[in-house]
Formats: C-alpha cells, structure tokens, sequence
C-alpha cells in the first residue's frame, strides 16, 4: 500500500516533463520586474482551495478563481487573466507539486496586476488550517521575506491565503487583482520508507527497489539544478551508534544511485544527513510505528550558488 501510493504521487511530479532549461527559470510580473525561480515552473500555486468574493464584487470576468494558477500570463485590464478578490475578498491556494520555506534571501513572491497597486495580507501554512502571517503585499510584483515574520524555518508549507485589504473598492475588478504566486525557496520533498529499500539491518539496495529509485529519479528531473539532501532514519531497536551508521550507509547508498540515474540528466549538488534514532515521527512504541519511522527522506532544495548569490544582512 505505501509503495503504490508513493509512486502515483511521484507520477503526479513527472508530469511537467524533463528537466527546464535554466533561462525558463525568470518570470516577468506586468509591472516589468523580472524574477527568477531557482526550481522553475513547479513553483506556482496549481490547486485553487476555497474563493471567498469580497463586496464589491468585480464584474463576473474577472471572477475566475483559476486565474491564480500557474505561470503569470497577464495581457492587459480588459483581458480576463487574473483574479479580482473583491473588496475584502480572499482566496487559499495550494501548491500541489512542491512545499516552500523560509530560507535565505525572499521566501514568496505574489504577482498583482491592473492599474491600480493594490495591497494584500497573504498568510501561509502547512496544512490549510493553521495560519501564518506572512506580511503585507504592496501590490504589483511584489516580494516576501519570512525571516521579517520570524516564521519557523524547519516548516514546509503548501498553502496560501490573500486577503484584500480595502485599498481599491471601485470599478469592475474591486480588490487586489491576483495574476499569480509563486515560491522562490521552493522544495521537493520525497518520503520513502526504508523497508522498500532495504532489508531489515542493510545498506545494500534491493533488487525491488529499482522502479522507486527510477521514479524518484524522475521527479527530481522536473528540476534542471538543485541541491539533493538526502537524510536517513532508523527506529530505536539497536545502539544508537550502531543505528547512526547504519542510516548514514543508507544515505550514501541512496546518493550512489541517483547520482548514477541523474548524471546526464541536469546540475545536482549531493549532500547527505544520518539522523540515526533521533529524529523519529511517531513513538517507537510498536512495530507499525517502527516502520513509519524507518525510512529516507529526500529534499530537493533550490541550488547552492543561488543562496551564495543573495547578499548577507
């Protein structure tokens, strides 16, 4: 049951294709303001989770929710490619084939359109129910760092929601007019449990595990350049130094094959991190809680020599 449901949801990653060409990496708002996106065109909020229309309401144009979707692709005023929230309107959006967190430099960048700027409060979260606030939008193409929130760094989140803040309550798109958003610190996290990979106490690769490697090959290929974290746990049965070691063998066996799968395909910087017992997500209270627990995890991260490009504070 884990394996085929962790492989329809790498299947749902490969859709987008082969890995993009880095200059498909910038994105240009309508006010002119060109943006780059270290993980390219996964970076777009792709699900629209709930609409609420403010009052006002725009004309029913520019209602289209879906208009929030996806890579920027504003024309002009009376072209019907973005959203009007309505005066004090708000809409959740879901970001379906990658996370977002805080990291160096901006975090989260919204793309408002129209004439008039036209400000938001936008909050974000992990699971569509707890909300964080991420700042206030000042319209147009418009940046956001989360460190100026002091939002928890080891968080992952997949939801956004934008608020109109009343700025502009008059003519046919009242409310902040939302053409896209997207995720400059996006991430790629992929979950395997370790009993797909592994015998019970080995580092050695299973035969079976071929068809997991090769999708989680594929779903990294989405991404032309990035950093590949990949962090090996164990449950609590055992030394911990023997554990840590153990997770630590795992990991590289890990890296070894995709660095193999992926050595035509893109730019990879490999890093590796045994956690050993210490980081577990349950109780190992119980043999399905240990399994749970034994697994690796891997994070596709923006690119070193991005982060290296951003300024200090």
């Amino acid at each position: 049951m884990f394996f085929r449901f962790f492989y329809i949801a790498l299947m749902i990653l490969t859709t987008s294709g082969f890995a993009q060409p880095k200059y498909k990496y910038h994105y240009t708002g309508s006010d002119g303001q060109r943006v780059y996106l270290p993980l390219g065109k996964i970076s777009f909020a792709d699900q629209v989770a709930h609409f609420r229309i403010g009052y006002p309401k725009p004309i029913s144009i520019f209602r289209d929710s879906s208009q929030a979707l996806y890579q920027p692709d504003y024309k002009g005023y009376n072209s019907p490619d973005f959203i009007s929230l309505g005066c004090k309107g708000s809409i959740i959006l879901k970001f379906t084939d990658n996370g977002f967190m805080n990291m160096k430099g901006y975090d989260l960048i919204v793309f408002e359109v129209g004439p008039s700027r036209e400000r938001s409060l936008v909050e974000v979260s992990t699971d569509g129910r707890k909300w964080y606030t991420a700042g206030i939008t000042e319209g147009g193409t418009s940046k956001l760092d989360f460190d100026d929130r002091q939002i928890d760094p080891n968080l992952i989140f997949y939801y956004v929601r934008i608020r109109d803040v009343k700025d502009e309550c008059t003519g046919k798109s009242a409310g902040a007019d939302i053409d896209a958003v997207a995720a400059i610190n996006s991430v790629l996290k992929l979950t395997v449990n370790a009993d797909v990979l592994f015998d019970v106490a080995e580092h050695k690769l299973k035969s079976s595990a071929k068809e997991t490697l090769d999708s989680l090959a594929k779903a990294i290929n989405v991404v032309g350049e990035a950093t590949i974290l990949i962090e090996g746990h164990t449950d609590s049965d055992g030394e911990e130094e023997y554990n840590m070691k153990l997770s630590e063998n795992r990991c590289i066996s890990v890296r070894r094959k995709l660095q193999k799968l992926l050595s035509n395909e893109g730019t990879y910087h490999f890093e590796i991190k045994p956690h050993g017992e210490f980081n577990p997500r349950v109780e190992n209270n119980s043999e399905e809680n240990k399994q749970i627990n034994r697994r690796v995890e891997i994070m596709v991260l923006p690119p070193k020599d991005y982060f290296e490009s951003i300024p200090d504070n």
